[in-house]
């Protein structure tokens, strides 16, 4: 770790003391565009044709519809603008501007002329320390300066390669880069292992209650063999629909009581105070579950406080069981069918306390409510660890970069 001096970032890797130097990217790599393409001209199969929302995609870790151009268009085309080669970046130049993406191997890939901007590897950068800096708060905030144009932000050729970058010599950019791609890969091990335990359970929750016209389910605990009973919900729980509070009781110190409005004070599954009031209408208890009956409908959590409850809300005391019997129906669209037709997604009180489920028996319910409830851990604590190292990686990106 080096001294916080001028022209040095505040963290650096030890035997680097040189101080960085300021360039532009236009001068260390050539920076173009590629040529037009008709969307008409767009095909199903071929070589991979590239748009901002794939990069985007990309970035997020999402897949997204693909677009391609014939084998012969691409040749065409090629011979005027040049072929993307591994190690370079496509940046976005509209919509989300300024996201790269690095080009992995040579694979036929072309792109979208007007929504992509193509840096060409270099060796004057690493292309790994300038894909890292495109992601840093340094450049976000200096694209953020110089992109509005009216009511449409946009990201050009000349700006970037007018775009200021502080750099170390090859060897420290490569130290950089290797150390955020390794701790890239570990962020992307634990967002894997938090999507599979979500896949987990949203399996489980499907093999462990009833299947439509069933009555029992495909997988229980042993020594388990009696139906489920069906009941009405409102005979099994106790339900409050909620009121809101006048607007100029609401607050944001602390101090007053929790407003739960709707899905927006929810988080992972649990109530996440955002606003508060000094009104009391209708009130849930810590540990009740909270129900959305407002678009979307459906969503479930718990809290973890006395509430208050807004109208777009229900309070249910409610068991474990019944926490994740809701969860179910969430995920199995049951409250879809009350807003086929409406223009807003909305259920009542006799709509909650009419909805048909199947119980089994308390000790049943006890056993499959524990189990999810060990599940639910689980998940949050993976989703814990994938926000500590995402805090890490923002931490260390203000820090190693100038």
């Amino acid at each position: 770790m080096s001294e916080n001096k001028e022209n040095t970032p505040k963290i650096r890797f030890p035997g680097f003391t040189d101080a960085w130097e300021q360039r532009r990217l236009g001068e260390l790599m050539e920076i173009s565009s590629a040529s037009r393409v008709h969307k008409e001209e767009w095909t199903e199969t071929g070589v991979p044709f590239f748009r901002s929302s794939d990069v985007v995609s990309a970035f997020k870790g999402l897949e997204n519809d693909r677009a391609f151009i014939s084998y012969e268009l691409f040749e065409e085309l090629s011979n005027k603008s040049g072929k993307v080669q591994e190690n370079d970046l496509l940046v976005t130049g509209g919509g989300s501007i300024g996201i790269p993406y690095k080009v992995r191997n040579n694979e036929p890939l072309y792109f979208k002329d007007a929504d992509l901007i193509w840096f060409k590897n270099s060796s004057l950068i690493n292309s790994d320390f300038l894909y890292t800096f495109l992601i840093t708060p340094v450049f976000r905030r200096y694209v953020g300066s110089i992109t509005h144009i009216g009511t449409i932000s946009h990201y050009t050729i000349e700006q970037a390669k007018a775009t200021p970058i502080m750099m170390p010599e090859i060897e420290e950019q490569k130290h950089i880069s290797q150390f955020f791609a390794q701790l890239e890969r570990l962020i992307t091990l634990h967002q894997l292992k938090l999507n599979n335990a979500k896949k987990l359970k949203a399996g489980l929750l499907q093999k462990m209650f009833p299947k439509n016209g069933e009555d029992f389910p495909e997988v229980r605990f042993p020594g388990f063999i009696d139906l489920w009973e069906q009941r009405r919900l409102g005979d099994e729980v106790h339900i409050t629909m909620g009121q809101s509070p006048n607007s100029e009781n609401y607050t944001e110190n602390p101090d007053d009581y929790i407003l739960v409005q709707g899905n927006a004070d929810m988080k992972n599954g649990k109530v996440f105070p955002r606003v508060w009031t000094t009104q009391i209408t209708k009130q849930a208890d810590k540990g009740d579950l909270i129900l959305s009956v407002r678009a979307p409908v459906g969503d479930v959590g718990k809290t973890d406080f006395d509430v208050v409850l807004g109208r777009g809300v229900a309070g249910i005391k409610g068991n474990e069981f019944i926490f994740q019997l809701l969860g179910n129906m969430k995920q199995n669209g049951y409250w879809t069918k009350y807003s086929t037709g409406s223009t807003f997604e909305s259920i009542n009180s006799n709509d909650i306390k009419d909805a048909e489920i199947l119980v089994p028996s308390m000790d049943e319910q006890k056993q499959i409510g524990t189990f999810f409830k060990q599940l639910d851990t689980l998940i949050t604590l993976h989703q814990r660890k994938l926000k500590h190292l995402q805090e890490q990686k923002k931490t260390l990106l203000k820090q190693m970069f100038i």
